[in-house]
């Protein structure tokens, strides 16, 4: 029978990724208690959103070094293209904004991209922290180390998709579980329902998979709904509810009851959530872009992120996490127009959650910490009108919980064919993506003893598990 029985759970789970909501169904057995024991108690709150910039952001406009001679390299890379990629220079006109973190690092001066106002604003109030060259590794990898190939690289260095699920997952595209998912997995026990524990604003996302938390999938309004179950169905209210009973009700057929009993489930949870979250009037509206008349879609899916995080004691939640992405960034060509529009559009959602989060409605200021995420960062070189797929990028930390106001590891040499790139200017990535989530999963409440459990390649990286940004 136990056989029999673990079959069973394995299709129960099988079908509640094919039930009619896809991967969003949720899955109301509790199975996160594996490993929960390894987990500290949680009796507060706490959630990590990860916005993932698909395509590839380009760093070296992000954050720049501006100290005379990294400025001068920095021109020799992208000044000297057809179409010039390099920005102008701090306290010119659009110039890049100075930044000064509370640590310096000998000799080096900052900058972020000129559209990144409202971000220059959280880092100097210190709100926002700078991780610098983040990137995928198995082991720290030296130049020299690169090129024999005598450590071993992450495979398929440079493609979009076995980045992007590298980065989330550890292994190329195919992987099934994601390091948000195995969080859910070891700490999805402290909430009244693992349904809500892993969340995705932004389709499916297989950073939210864990070996036994399924993802669950919302739209800007909430729950995605089972067409209709609700009003009129062929122009009849009785229709729609024979409809509700034919796809509810169990019979003797072991696929049929497992089916029944995920779709009544889903049902539940999808009031549940919908019940829970509160109205978006309540809140500060949605802005536009910069410059436009369109809504800003990064801002929508926070939004809807922060009404659920609203209803966090309705539903019973200690411990979620939460996937919105944005896209866009493979700048191949018309890099320095488009990609100013998309940092832009990036810094003000960031700082409009910010002020969700903050506002009374929600109050969760310093529970909830946001982390940029990307396939790769890319070249220093252009190739004309844009960049080339690179390797290592900066990325961005915000929220109440952040040692802001500072640059976290150090800042590469700029330059092409210098210890820190192997080749046009993609940069060999100077911190993992193991350290970079170790750091968020520490102060999300998982134990040094478990972080291995998430992190499959930190045991590489010594005593370096934590680069101290969270507080």
């Amino acid at each position: 029978m136990r056989s029999i029985d673990a079959g069973r759970r394995r299709f129960l789970r099988t079908a509640s990724l094919l039930s009619p909501l896809g991967a969003a169904a949720p899955f109301a057995v509790n199975l996160a208690a594996v490993g929960a024991a390894s987990a500290q108690a949680a009796t507060d709150y706490r959630a990590l959103v990860c916005v993932f910039m698909f395509g590839g952001n380009d760093q070296g406009n992000t954050v720049l070094a501006t100290d005379p001679d990294s400025w001068a390299a920095y021109r020799g890379l992208r000044a000297s293209a057809s179409t010039s990629l390099a920005l102008d220079a701090p306290g010119a006109s659009g110039g890049v904004l100075e930044i000064v973190p509370s640590t310096p690092q000998s000799g080096r001066n900052f900058a972020i991209h000129p559209s990144m106002g409202p971000m220059k604003a959280m880092f100097d109030d210190g709100r926002a922290a700078v991780i610098a060259n983040v990137g995928t590794l198995i082991a720290p990898t030296t130049k020299s180390q690169f090129r024999a190939a005598s450590v071993p690289l992450p495979p398929k260095l440079f493609s979009h998709n076995d980045q992007q699920s590298t980065w989330q997952a550890y292994a190329p595209e195919g992987a099934r579980v994601g390091w948000g998912g195995r969080l859910g997995d070891l700490l999805g026990d402290t909430n009244a329902t693992n349904s809500f524990t892993c969340v995705s604003a932004s389709g499916n996302a297989v950073w939210l998979a864990g070996q036994q938390t399924i993802p669950f999938q919302i739209g800007r309004n909430g729950a995605a709904s089972i067409g209709g179950l609700d009003g009129w169905l062929f122009g009849s209210r009785q229709a729609a509810e024979i409809y509700r009973n034919v796809i509810t009700s169990s019979g003797p057929n072991l696929i049929e009851r497992s089916h029944a009993g995920v779709t009544t489930r889903t049902l539940d949870a999808q009031a549940a959530l919908n019940a829970a979250m509160i109205d978006a009037a309540s809140l500060e509206p949605v802005p536009t872009l910069p410059g436009t008349t369109q809504t800003n879609g990064l801002a929508t899916q926070l939004n809807t992120v922060a009404r659920i995080i609203a209803g966090r004691g309705a539903l019973g939640l200690r411990r979620q996490t939460f996937f919105v992405s944005t896209g866009g960034f493979d700048t191949h060509s018309g890099q320095r127009a488009r990609q100013a529009e998309l940092l832009g559009g990036l810094a003000q959602a960031l700082e409009y959650f910010e002020r969700l989060l903050a506002s009374p409605a929600i109050g969760a200021a310093g529970d909830v910490t946001t982390f940029t995420a990307s396939d790769f960062g890319r070249t220093g070189t252009s190739n004309g009108d844009g960049t080339d797929h690179g390797w290592g990028a900066h990325h961005f930390v915000v929220g109440g919980a952040v040692r802001g106001g500072d640059i976290y590891g150090r800042y590469p040499t700029i330059g092409n064919l210098t210890d820190d790139d192997v080749g046009n200017g993609r940069l060999i990535p100077g911190i993992s993506v193991d350290q970079y989530g170790a750091t968020l999963a520490r102060w999300f409440g998982v134990e040094d003893a478990a972080l291995a459990d998430v992190f499959p390649n930190l045991a590489n990286f010594g005593a370096e598990r934590d680069l101290g940004f969270m507080g």
